[in-house]
C-alpha cells in the first residue's frame, strides 16, 4: 500500500477523528504482536494520516498493558515518519491549569513493567535520548495552537508513572520537588521507541486536573476527568486539523538517523531470529 508518512496516536478521550474521510482500516501484524486497535487511514484536510487509539476504541487497555512496541512498529511499517501523540495529564504546576495544553520537552521515568526497546535478545543498541521530543514538530504545533486561541505551555517536564492508579499526595509533592510539571502514564516507552524507530515524535499534553498536590482543589475523580477529557478532545481534534497540513516537511532533525551509529553488536554475533524481527522496521540496517 501507499506509504503514509504522518501518524497520530490518540490518548484518553481521543479514539477517532471526527468529520474526516476514512480511506481504509488496517491491522498490521508486527514481530511484536498487533497494535492496540485498527489503524485508520484518513484524509484530514487533504493530508493522508494513520490514526491509532493508544488504549483502543472504547478504552479497554490500561497503560502498562499497551503494546507500545507493536504500536510504533505498526506505524513504522505503514510508512510513518512523524507522530503527533496526545495524552491526558495531571498538572503539577499552578500555572498549567486544567484544560490548558502543554508541550513537554523532558521526561522523568517512573514506569516499572514495560518493555522499553526493540533491542535485546542478542542485539545491543544504545540510542541518544537527551531531548525526548522533536523540537522541529513543536515549531509547527505552537503557532497552530496560538491561532486557535488554545492556551499552550512549552518546555515542561512530564513525569511518566506506571499507573493505573493516580499518585499519592507524597508522590505528587515529590515529583514537584524534582521539577516535574506534568504527570501521565503514556509518554514512555512510546517516545523512546519512536526515537529508536527513527520517527519524529511530539506529545501534546492536555491538562485535566491538578493531580493531588493542590489541597485547595477538588481531588481527582472520574467525573472530573471525563468532563475535562471531553472538552479537551474537541479542541485537540480542531488543533490536529490545523497542524497536519504543515507536516511532512524536510526532516532536518537528528530523529531520522537515531539508530545509525547506535548498534553495538558485531554482525557475526547478532542473533538471527532477533535480526529477522528488527529487519521489519530497520531494513536499512539489517
Amino acid at each position: 500500500m501507499e506509504k503514509i508518512k504522518i501518524g497520530v496516536i490518540g490518548g484518553s478521550g481521543i479514539y477517532e477523528i471526527d468529520g474526516v474521510k476514512v480511506i481504509d482500516e488496517i491491522l498490521p501484524e508486527t514481530p511484536w504482536g498487533k497494535p492496540s486497535d485498527k489503524i485508520t487511514i484518513a484524509d484530514v484536510q487533504g493530508v493522508k494520516t494513520a490514526f491509532l487509539p493508544r488504549h483502543g476504541k472504547g478504552h479497554f487497555i490500561i497503560p502498562h498493558e499497551v503494546n507500545s512496541r507493536a504500536n510504533i512498529a505498526a506505524l513504522k511499517m505503514t510508512g510513518v515518519e512523524e507522530i503527533i501523540a496526545f495524552s491526558a495529564v495531571g498538572s503539577l504546576k499552578e500555572e498549567v491549569k486544567p484544560l490548558d495544553f502543554a508541550l513537554p520537552n523532558q521526561i522523568i521515568d517512573r514506569t516499572k513493567m514495560r518493555p522499553g526497546t526493540f533491542f535485546g535478545n542478542g542485539i545491543v543498541a544504545h540510542i541518544s535520548f537527551p531531548d525526548p521530543f522533536c523540537e522541529r514538530i513543536h515549531e509547527i504545533i505552537l503557532p497552530a495552537a496560538q491561532k486557535l486561541g488554545i492556551k499552550i505551555h512549552t518546555k515542561e517536564t512530564v513525569v511518566c508513572i506506571e499507573g493505573p492508579s493516580f499518585s499519592t499526595r507524597a508522590e505528587s509533592h515529590m515529583y514537584r520537588s524534582w521539577g516535574g510539571t506534568l504527570i501521565n502514564m503514556s509518554a514512555l516507552p512510546e517516545a523512546k521507541l519512536a526515537r529508536e524507530a527513527e520517527i519524529c515524535y511530539a506529545m501534546i499534553c492536555m491538562a485535566t486536573d491538578y493531580d493531588c498536590w493542590k489541597e485547595d482543589e477538588e481531588h481527582v475523580s472520574l467525573e472530573m476527568l471525563i468532563g475535562n477529557l471531553n472538552e479537551n478532545a474537541a479542541r485537540a481534534k480542531a488543533l490536529l486539523k490545523e497542524i497536519l497540513p504543515h507536516m511532512s516537511q524536510a526532516r532536518t532533525c537528528a530523529c531520522k538517523e537515531a539508530i545509525k551509529n547506535a548498534i553495538f553488536t558485531a554482525p557475526e554475533k547478532q542473533d538471527p531470529e532477533q535480526k529477522a524481527k528488527l529487519k521489519a522496521i530497520f531494513p536499512d540496517y539489517f
